[in-house]
């Protein structure tokens, strides 16, 4: 059964009634960021009931040493770990004396919790009467800032109600954390200095072996009734922590109010030795704008995120509340502002899977930010795995190939492989294709070409020299195989011929070698600088291309489909319909020999080559591959219920699309694989946004236009998105009566609407 706590809104997240069964569940789903830090929505004031305490700062890990029982040759010598940084929420709270603990409480009145994802704020409302008899109303609100992406705020209130009290708020920075997922338990963070200059307080911490130089900050302002008292501090501090002390008496409905700015500063950013005088510098400047004021900012910072991403649905409040958080989750965080960071699977909200980049981004993330925001952003995004070559050619070196092959790794940080599950380091190899696919597609979309003759062209021959050494030639097949791999689908490992891996592994090649002749022909200059730098040979290409033209497929004449891999139809074909649902989800029910051994698929595997190379297939072949793959598919992937709504609409199974549409877009909300705790699934959110926009609106590239073939679910009155296309913006409202198209540019835009041409002109609505 899912979770069904969270109520439905358009706008916000909101959870009513205090459950402490909940709440590492809601410290997930109401997590905040801003790009450059996030953190879990964890209390301020001490909780001591089951929590999961998370801060975060991009691009700041640590290399865990890896743990395996024996070492194999080419086995990363690490698994990158998302660092929980120093916490600077924290605001221990006394009333008389007696700590405020909603675990110790005798009881919690009125309880409400809200992310308000139109405006980027955290809030939390709620009565409670503690053991000492004092009955409390407490209003909480807190937002990273935008604007002052190092500086997060926080307005903590609380109003006696009953009578009397005295009231400490003691606000802190702690460095003294550690990581839910160690491998060793080893200290991740050295504490270098503890620091207090009046109101102002700094923790400077370094992380073992990596070296990242950090400084923990905060100062506040206190309020008695909306107007500031300015009172002295108590300043207290230990080895790793810094405390400052707030006591005032309070008289019974009278508020006492603390303003907290916090964040940190690091040395990715600033010279290490500057960061307390750095870190002073912001806080003056958050500290002089004030908490409503900054706000503000923040407000009119997300509109402006929200007028180009926001889709609208009018008449499903649960699918427009599940797009919303989708979209809100991705923007806090990546922004596209720091090209050395990427989109971890967990953003800011978790620590499970490490890593800062899978082929998620490729695959799934490039789309959304190449149609809702500037190009440039997409054009970041493929530049980060061009600085990674180098590092990519390593990796393939430490698995025995040569002559410049490069093997992107499944999981990074840096560029190096940092994934310690054998089956997937050194055989989920597909990643490679999407990696190209991804130059591909911004191509494609952006018709910038300018990219692959800068960069792209070298990375697309690094994984075509990969794939030609990957392969062998088999003479009893008399075609090229790819033996030892895992595909998409990771229920299946160490199998032979994945359909999807041997076909985009052809395809790859075959769209170096389109390149290369492009290049040579266009580009003369690059074409010479290439050559003399990766040293092909037309001996090579040539090499490559036979490869390419005498690649294996597996394939069923009795079903007349490709096989996802040489022993699929060997299996025990039960449909997932057939399976006993107490068994479900099978990766936390069966033990994984029973899970390989089966015929269920976590994700779409040769469905999503069907979805990435649709326009090699027919419609009557993708609905073959969909009605023979689908019903063993159990969708324990996040990436999963994405692919499969888009085809179902395609197939024009609009009440399928819908159903995976409503799973994929509340995954996390209704907690659909029971993991929601361990926090969120940010890299499949941009497939969310993709089962709208491919998916229900259709949306494609056609003979070099945009195209669509708008379809609407039964239930909804309409929906709306904007896609800037090529530094245009069209705005596309389907609807039950018909479809409008309106342009924000400066020039006429010519699309396709079920085929048929049409001409947009700028601020002129078309319908269509």
């Amino acid at each position: 059964m899912n979770q069904d706590y969270i109520i439905p809104n358009a706008w916000s997240i909101l959870e009513e009634g205090f459950d402490p069964n909940m709440v590492k569940s809601s410290e997930s789903l109401f997590s905040i960021g801003n790009g450059a830090m996030g953190q879990r929505a964890n209390f301020e004031e001490k909780y001591t009931g089951d929590t999961f305490q998370g801060s975060y700062i991009a691009g700041v890990y640590y290399p865990d040493k890896t743990r395996v029982g024996w070492w194999k040759n080419g086995y990363p010598e690490y698994f990158a770990k998302v660092l929980n940084a120093p916490n600077w929420i924290g605001i221990n709270i006394s009333i008389n004396d007696e700590e405020l603990d909603l675990n110790t409480c005798k009881n919690v009145f009125n309880f409400k919790r809200e992310l308000n994802m139109k405006e980027g704020w955290l809030s939390r409302n709620f009565e409670a009467e503690l053991q000492n008899g004092i009955k409390i109303k407490v209003e909480t609100k807190r937002f990273l800032s935008l604007e002052l992406d190092e500086v997060g705020a926080i307005s903590y209130s609380v109003t006696p109600l009953n009578s009397e009290a005295r009231i400490k708020f003691s606000p802190y920075v702690d460095a003294g954390v550690t990581n839910e997922d160690t491998n060793w338990h080893d200290q991740f963070w050295d504490i270098l200095g503890v620091s207090q200059n009046n109101h102002q307080s700094f923790v400077e911490a370094r992380t073992m072996k990596t070296h990242f130089h950090t400084c923990t900050f905060m100062q506040s302002r206190i309020f008695v009734d909306d107007e500031e008292v300015l009172i002295d501090c108590n300043n207290q501090k230990t080895n790793n922590a810094a405390f400052c002390s707030y006591q005032q008496k309070i008289n019974q409905n009278q508020t006492y109010t603390i303003h907290k700015f916090g964040g940190y500063v690091v040395d990715r950013n600033h010279d290490k030795n500057e960061l307390i005088a750095v870190a002073k510098d912001i806080l003056d400047k958050a500290v002089s704008f004030g908490f409503d004021a900054l706000l503000e900012m923040q407000k009119q910072s997300w509109q402006q995120i929200w007028n180009m991403s926001d889709i609208t649905i009018e008449g499903d409040v649960k699918a427009q509340q599940g797009i919303r958080f989708n979209i809100f989750q991705l923007n806090q965080t990546y922004l596209g502002t720091d090209a050395s960071l990427n989109i971890g699977p967990k953003g800011f909200t978790g620590e499970k899977y490490g890593g800062s980049t899978y082929w998620d981004t490729e695959a799934y993330c490039i789309p959304f930010y190449m149609a809702t925001k500037d190009q440039s952003v997409a054009r970041t995004l493929l530049e980060y795995r061009y600085e990674h070559l180098d590092k990519a050619i390593e990796n393939a070196a430490k698995l025995g190939f040569t002559n410049g092959a490069a093997l992107y790794p499944m999981v990074t940080m840096n560029g190096e492989e940092c994934h310690n599950e054998w089956e997937i380091t050194f055989e989920e190899i597909h990643r490679n294709g999407a990696i190209a696919f991804a130059i591909y597609n911004y191509h494609r979309f952006t018709e910038d070409f300018s990219y692959i003759p800068e960069k792209g062209l070298e990375v697309l021959i690094g994984i075509a020299r990969f794939w030609h050494q990957r392969v062998n030639f088999s003479s009893d097949k008399n075609k090229y195989v790819m033996l030892g791999v895992t595909g998409p689908n990771e229920y299946e490992n160490n199998v032979n011929n994945n359909w999807y891996t041997n076909y985009i592994a052809k395809w790859c090649i075959e769209y170096a070698l389109e390149n290369i002749d492009i290049i040579k022909n266009d580009h003369i200059s690059d074409y010479i600088r290439i050559k003399q730098k990766v040293n092909f040979t037309d001996k090579e290409l040539a090499s490559w291309k036979n490869v390419a033209k005498n690649m294996y497929f597996p394939y069923s004449e009795k079903h007349n489909i490709f096989m996802q891999q040489d022993g699929f139809l060997d299996k025990e074909l039960i449909t997932v319909k057939d399976l006993d649902q107490s068994q479900r989800p099978i990766n936390q029910k069966w033990s994984w020999d029973r899970i390989l051994r089966s015929p269920y698929i976590k994700q779409a595997d040769t469905l999503q080559g069907f979805y990435m190379f649709e326009d090699h297939f027919s419609a009557e072949e993708l609905e073959r591959h969909f009605d023979f793959y689908e019903p063993f598919t159990v969708h324990e992937s996040s990436l999963s219920p994405c692919v499969h709504s888009i085809q179902a609409a395609k197939l024009n199974r609009m009440e399928q699309a819908y159903e995976f549409y409503l799973r994929t877009s509340r995954l996390d909300l209704d907690d659909y694989n029971h993991e929601v705790e361990e926090g969120l699934h940010i890299t499949s959110m941009a497939g969310t946004w993709m089962s709208i926009v491919e998916g229900f609106g259709g949306m494609r590239i056609v003979n070099n236009m945009l195209s669509f073939t708008p379809k609407i679910p039964k239930g909804w009155k309409s929906y709306s998105f904007k896609v800037n296309f090529r530094n245009q913006v069209i705005t596309v409202n389907i609807s039950q009566n018909g479809n409008h198209f309106e342009l924000e540019g400066k020039k006429e835009v010519k699309i396709l609407v079920d085929g048929e041409l049409v001409n947009v002109s700028p601020n002129n609505l078309v319908i269509a």
